[in-house]
């Protein structure tokens, strides 16, 4: 039912207030209703925030940016996790009312005493509402001037308008009519839901080596935790491991997927289970749960978390094949059905079935998860969670966030819109995007402009550069001009990003033209590499991922993803956009202009939106490139030239102080 005050199409609110929003400790977000009443008196509307415990924090008065829309706003900060509520109150807001009429009546000496008299008493009724210490005098100043007959009608008005009269009643306001709306659920997380730059590398290739007689020896947790020191000082925050489970031996894949897989062929991690355990198993060359401890602990001592890979599905000898065969599709003639994805084919993996035993499966799910989460991981990077039944998910990762609200899961859904936004909706913290296909400046404004709007609310894209999966053919034929521009969009765009080992040595040849695979995928083999090598010769970027985490970690602005905005350039192979947090002398605002064609050099005037940057038109102001030092004005319309392989990166990545602009107008 629409209250007196109608009060409309509340954002953000997810699935009509069934599901909450979402937002992280810390972080700043606006929330809009749209509001109006009939005829032409005045409307007014604030948000009130609840916190988990049931405390109403001070209210936040909204604005109406666009007058004359009806649409009003407000920006508000939470700072505690937990289950929130906020609700938009909106009231007829008389004294405005009176505001409007008096300013047109009184210099048109149009029922000046009768207008004045009307003042007078709405400001009384107001000031019952302003404590004693807020200003009350003031008000009543006013009431009294108002009703002084022997000062000129224009000094009374001008009573009434001051300035300290205003500001105590947008404090205290005379609320009448007030219509709240219901509350609106919200739910905030640890920072870390939003904020991160992650590192996937598997173990077992970190210290492999050769035996005597050509056999592969597989790396250890132990060997594994040997890297972890260059990937901090990478400034990786994040360490996500691939399945680190015994692996089938039945249909195993060899070398770039074949089926003729060798004795020596290690397999791939996603083929889970073997007579040496499933799930909640080791894989036995990598050592044991006492090295498991030490890697998790390293990690820690390095400010860094670990993130498990959790593939719910099967090699043909998991235990759980024997134990419940229900548990999986059978064909017509008995037969466990496989994995397909036509025309691909994955013998080696069992999907599980759903709907036999769903409580059976849950049950399950939630022991493996907790198991690990006993033993330090509270990360969790979950496989294809799109072939799985999306009230699954609900049902799982809701009973866990009861308990453990700090565990995190993300959804590796490289799948159709509605699943993705499904999935994010049902409790998922994180998930893979699109971003990997979107190349041109058209796809990556459209699709972020998509990502940072209503969808921001519950959907936080983890932009990762590569995958053990996907070698983009922008990288495959870019060189590593590519691997650097796709390195600073995805830091810059996305307040999360990854890469997949490998990538900070650009390397980029797939298994055959056409296929996004890898040429000797670490899926299926062991994959050491020698990055002190590739260091003293040069062939590695991790210096600029060094600096782009660093800048990332300096600046709140590259930290959050709703105040994305895109700034028009005349050169469609380059692109620019800034992202802002704060407001006036402690605003953080960072722009980045980025080349996006890794074989030619490009020139181009970046046309800034001001105002998007809290200055005026004409201003001129500092900027610092963030990834060379270089130091340069700007102002409304800049030049820029981009040459891939003569710096750091082909791309400006720019802080400013827009409240310190060097000159020009205010305005």
């Amino acid at each position: 039912m629409i209250g007196r005050i109608p009060v409309l199409d509340i954002r953000p609110q997810i699935d009509c207030g069934r599901r909450p929003a979402k937002a992280v400790v810390g972080e700043t977000f606006e929330v809009s209703a749209t509001v109006f009443r009939e005829g032409h008196d005045a409307v007014a509307a604030n948000v009130v925030l609840r916190n988990p415990a049931g405390r109403c924090g001070p209210w936040t008065p909204m604005r109406e940016p666009q007058p004359g829309t009806d649409r009003w706003s407000a920006e508000v900060t939470t700072d505690v996790e937990g289950r929130w509520t906020y609700t938009v109150e909106a009231w007829s807001d008389p004294v405005t009312t009176w505001r409007r009429h008096a300013t047109i009546k009184i210099p048109a000496d149009i029922d000046t005493e009768l207008v004045l008299a009307e003042g007078a008493e709405l400001l009384e009724r107001a000031a019952a509402d302003v404590p004693k210490s807020d200003g009350r005098e003031t008000v009543l100043g006013a009431v009294d001037a108002l009703r002084d007959d022997k000062l000129p009608a224009a000094t009374r008005l001008a009573a009434a308008l001051a300035p300290g009269v205003t500001d105590a009643l947008d404090r205290h306001p005379l609320r009448e009519l007030l219509t709240v709306s219901r509350p609106v659920p919200l739910v905030v997380e640890r920072r870390r839901a939003l904020y991160g730059s992650w590192y996937e590398f598997f173990p077992r290739s970190e210290g492999a080596s050769t035996a005597p007689d050509g056999t592969p020896v597989s790396g250890t947790l132990r060997t594994a935790a040997d890297r972890l020191p260059a990937i901090a000082a990478m400034g990786f925050d994040v360490v996500y491991l691939p399945p680190i489970h015994p692996i089938g031996t039945s249909f195993r894949k060899g070398p770039n997927n074949c089926l003729d897989a060798g004795p020596d062929d290690v397999g791939s991690p996603w083929a889970i289970g073997s007579a040496e355990g499933g799930h909640d198993a080791l894989h036995p060359d990598l050592g044991t749960f006492e090295d498991f401890a030490h890697f998790v602990q390293t990690a820690r001592d390095l400010r860094m978390e670990v993130a498990l890979d959790f593939a719910l599905q099967c090699s043909p000898d998991h235990p759980w094949v024997e134990r419940h065969p229900d548990w999986f599709h059978h064909r017509a003639d008995g037969s466990i059905a496989y994995a397909e994805n036509p025309p691909k084919k994955y013998q080696d993996i069992y999907p599980l079935a759903f709907d036999a035993d769903f409580r059976g499966l849950v049950r399950e799910t939630k022991r493996v998860l907790r198991f690990w989460m006993a033993k330090g991981v509270r990360i969790f990077r979950v496989d294809n969670p799109h072939t799985k039944p999306v009230h699954f998910w609900e049902k799982v990762i809701g009973d866990l966030n009861r308990t453990d609200p700090d565990v995190l899961f993300l959804a590796e859904a490289f799948t159709r819109p509605p699943m993705l936004h499904t999935l994010a909706k049902v409790g998922f913290h994180q998930s893979y995007t699109y971003f990997t296909w979107r190349n041109t400046k058209q796809e990556l404004t459209d699709y972020l402009t998509e990502l940072s709007g209503d969808g921001a609310a519950y959907l936080r894209p983890n932009f990762f550069v590569n995958t053990p999966d996907i070698l983009h053919a922008y990288l495959q034929e870019g060189g590593r001009a590519a691997f650097e521009i796709r390195a600073v969009l995805a830091a810059t765009l996305s307040p999360t990003w990854g890469v997949y080992a490998g990538y900070e040595l650009c390397e980029s040849t797939p298994v055959r033209r056409g296929s996004e695979e890898y040429q000797d995928s670490e899926k299926y083999q062991l994959r050491p590499r020698d990055w002190d090598a590739a260091a003293r010769e040069g062939r590695s970027i991790a210096p600029l991922l060094t600096t782009l985490n660093r800048v990332r970690r300096r600046h709140p602005a590259l930290q959050q993803l709703r105040s994305l905005h895109f700034h028009r350039v005349d050169n469609d192979a380059v692109i620019a956009f800034s992202k802002r947090e704060g407001h006036g002398a402690e605003a953080d605002t960072i722009l980045t202009v980025v080349n996006l064609d890794p074989h030619h050099t490009h020139e181009a005037t970046v046309s800034l939106d001001m105002p998007e940057l809290g200055l005026g038109r004409d201003d001129s102001f500092p900027v610092r490139d963030e990834l060379t030092g270089d130091t340069y004005h700007w102002g409304r319309d800049n030049y820029v030239r981009l040459e891939p392989g003569r710096s750091l990166a082909p791309a400006h990545v720019l802080s400013l102080r827009p409240s310190s602009p060097i000159g020009g107008s205010p305005n």
